[in-house]
């Protein structure tokens, strides 16, 4: 039977979803709904999928069994329960939500009503991710010391101008950290485990108007006894890669988006060489480094295969929602450590 899936919030992100399930196996599009039936119809159109005028006659249609809500990162919550409500299983694009009460709201109506719930953090699809969170397993790096996440991305004054609900801790939840990094310190809590405490500072520098920090470093101790540090903003003109860099007793890795630029172990094996080959000038897009839109749909399509796998089978998602909610945890730390100047122990 092929999954039905319906889109919620149809916005520039609602497109990737919109391909990305075009390209899945066993999957299909079926609807939109949008509090802008204008935005709604013009999704529509594009992707040859029913408009729905209201989220309850969206939810009642028996053809869709997911729903993927693409709203404001603040206003994830209520489709969210309402779909879970209505026995749907549930895609959030990322992050889950913007505090902590809201993203286990959404978690425990989801595990009560036996629904999967899945993010979006298709950075984990990568070639590049799975083979260093391979590594890391296998043991590789020997004894894990230092891992390093760097988001160095430009948004225009413009770009946050462009919406009401962007730059907003209400609905956006976050700055640079919370909207853009968020993909990078979701890899990080993926590779090295949880954080155990950090220190951080966090301010806004290059834009106007906006309520959220616009840069911000922090320095990491994780569980497994490793050090490490975030560094992300939106106002490093022209913007780079995100990049992230393990370091360990046995090993180094360092990958730019879906590019492997360094990958050295003291025990070579015989697949090392094809993957620095194959893997050193993968990415096909600008990453998102200076325009949000600059980004592929490929990995978003095997996060849904992943997701439809999970549906299918009754299985967790690689990204449900304990996993989805670290993320957001970490970047809630940072905040209350800048706040603060204090130290500040996880979990909060």
């Amino acid at each position: 039977m092929s999954l039905g899936f319906g889109i919620v919030g149809c916005g520039m992100i609602a497109d990737f979803h919109a391909r990305a399930i075009a390209e899945t196996n066993g999957v299909q599009l079926v609807g939109c709904a949008s509090q802008s039936i204008q935005s709604a119809e013009s999704f529509a159109n594009r992707h040859d999928c029913q408009c729905f005028a209201t989220l309850d006659q969206f939810l009642a249609d028996e053809r869709i069994h997911a729903v993927a809500i693409c709203s404001p990162s603040g206003a994830h919550l209520e489709p969210a329960i309402a779909a879970a409500a209505a026995g749907k299983h549930v895609v959030v694009e990322k992050p889950l939500e913007v505090t902590l009460e809201r993203c286990d709201r959404i978690i425990e109506t989801c595990r009560q009503a036996g629904v999967v719930l899945s993010t979006i953090f298709q950075s984990r699809f990568y070639e590049s991710s799975q083979l260093l969170k391979k590594a890391i397993d296998q043991g590789r790096f020997g004894t894990l010391a230092l891992a390093d996440a760097y988001v160095k991305w430009f948004r225009t004054q413009e770009y946050y101008d462009s919406g009401a609900w962007r730059g907003t801790w209400q609905l956006d939840g976050g700055g640079a950290l919370m909207n853009q990094a968020i993909h990078n310190i979701d890899l990080l809590c993926w590779f090295m485990g949880p954080v155990q405490s950090l220190t951080a500072k966090v301010a806004t520098l290059a834009h106007e108007r906006i309520e959220v920090e616009d840069t911000a470093v922090a320095s990491l101790e994780f569980a497994n006894g490793a050090l490490g540090s975030i560094e992300a903003t939106t106002a490093a003109y022209p913007g780079s890669l995100k990049r992230i860099e393990v370091y360990g007793s046995q090993g180094s890795a360092v990958i730019e988006d879906e590019s492997i630029v360094n990958w050295q172990f003291a025990e070579s094996d015989d697949n090392d060489q094809r993957i620095i080959e194959s893997l050193a000038n993968k990415n096909v897009t600008g990453g998102g480094a200076s325009d949000p839109a600059a980004i592929g749909h490929a990995a978003h399509a095997r996060q849904y295969a992943d997701i439809a796998g999970a549906i299918q089978s009754g299985q967790a998602p690689l990204v449900d929602g304990p996993e989805a909610r670290r993320s957001v945890e970490v970047v809630l730390a940072i905040y209350k450590a800048s706040r603060s100047g204090a130290t500040v122990t996880l979990p909060l």
